[in-house]
């Protein structure tokens, strides 16, 4: 992991510089913010640690940058203020800082904040489901098919990601009420039958991953 640290501060600089390394951790820090952005055009960083109070240009103005660049849109940032005041941890919050970590702060409880937020952004990358050419973001309850987003209903949607987390196993109607709707399956109910329907209909070309096993139910995984 490579975390770039972002702060004016010599002493602090290399402290936290030499724990990160301590811990395993690649790390490079920058007094300027100009120097930052040279070194992000080479190698993006895995986390920022980011100063608020900095020469040329303020933490939240980088801050802002980062979250409005699609490549960094999502990259992990832990603000480092000195300022204790509610409003500058709460503009860093609203401007999309992940933590903050208030100076004077000891380097274990840092190094405790960094791991808890990279295992945190490991959870979520884990969220997204692909299978062919379809993508389920869980977190954001997003659909694509070949990168246009379908809507979904919510039990359409709940349907869809059980079935692509089991692929290749077979789920029988029993079971698909039991997971989806909470009752059991009556041998007349077809609630799931025209859930599936309207699900390949919207998924286009990729309905066909749902593959019916007939007298049994349904599965996923046989065609991709």
């Amino acid at each position: 992991m490579l975390i770039y640290l972002v702060e004016d501060d010599n002493s602090i600089r290399e402290l936290v510089a030499y724990t990160l390394h301590s811990a395993g951790f690649q790390a490079e820090g920058f007094e300027k913010p100009s120097a930052f952005w040279h070194a992000c055009k080479a190698q993006l960083p895995d986390l920022v640690l980011l100063d608020l109070m900095l020469p040329e240009e303020d933490g939240i103005s980088i801050l802002k940058k980062l979250r409005n660049d699609p490549e960094t849109k999502k990259m992990p940032i832990i603000l480092l203020t000195a300022k204790s005041s509610e409003y500058d941890k709460v503009m860093g919050l609203e401007n999309g800082a992940d933590d903050y970590v208030a100076k004077p702060f000891s380097m274990m409880e840092l190094l405790a904040r960094v791991k808890a937020l990279l295992r945190r952004v490991e959870k979520d990358e884990n969220t997204g489901l692909t299978i062919g050419d379809l993508l389920v973001d869980k977190t954001r309850h997003e659909v694509s098919v070949k990168g246009e987003k379908v809507t979904l209903t919510l039990k359409e949607f709940e349907l869809l990601c059980l079935l692509i987390e089991n692929k290749g196993k077979v789920l029988t109607r029993d079971q698909l009420l039991n997971s989806i709707w909470g009752y059991e399956f009556d041998g007349e109910n077809r609630t799931v039958d025209v859930h599936i329907r309207t699900l390949r209909q919207k998924l286009g070309s990729c309905g066909e991953y749902i593959e019916t096993v007939r007298g049994v139910g349904y599965k996923v995984g046989g065609k991709v």
